[in-house]
């Protein structure tokens, strides 16, 4: 049986298509493929993004910042001596970019110690993102890091 350029041509395309269709079928079907946005109302958070800048540039403004340490009991977060521990709240996001599932938060609740720690065993080894929301004699601050775990 001989076959023509027209038929090799059509039967060529046929594997392609089958082989690009495989590929989309499989990541679609696997969970261990998983494309989530990073934020879920990603409009509605893209709407408040002058306001985010301006909590940043609060933090920026701080003559001294919180500092993010990996200690061996976890990651530790230190406030500046020079704020009043119980007047600062807010909350410490925590996000994982390969596992939404491992993405948690704690609020910040400080009593007399400027220094609020994160135990290592709610952390996974990888990369980590943190973002602090904080609220200080009634300015909002934004402070994003990131930081990897061992």
């Amino acid at each position: 049986m001989k076959i023509n350029w027209g038929t090799a041509i059509v039967i060529a395309f046929s594997l392609f298509i089958s082989f690009i269709l495989y590929f989309v079928i499989k990541v679609q079907s696997d969970s261990k493929y998983d494309n989530d946005l990073v934020v879920e109302e990603y409009y509605k958070h893209d709407a408040k993004f002058g306001d985010e800048m301006e909590r940043i540039q609060n933090a920026q403004d701080l003559k001294s910042k919180p500092i993010i340490t990996i200690v061996e009991e976890g990651v530790t977060i230190v406030f500046p001596t020079t704020l009043v521990p119980k007047n600062i709240k807010g909350k410490v996001s925590l996000y994982r970019p390969s596992n939404k599932k491992l993405d948690f938060e704690i609020p910040i609740s400080l009593s007399d110690a400027t220094t609020l720690l994160i135990p290592k065993k709610s952390l996974a080894g990888g990369r980590w993102d943190i973002n602090m929301e904080w609220k200080y004699d009634g300015k909002l601050y934004l402070t994003k890091e990131t930081i990897y775990i061992n």
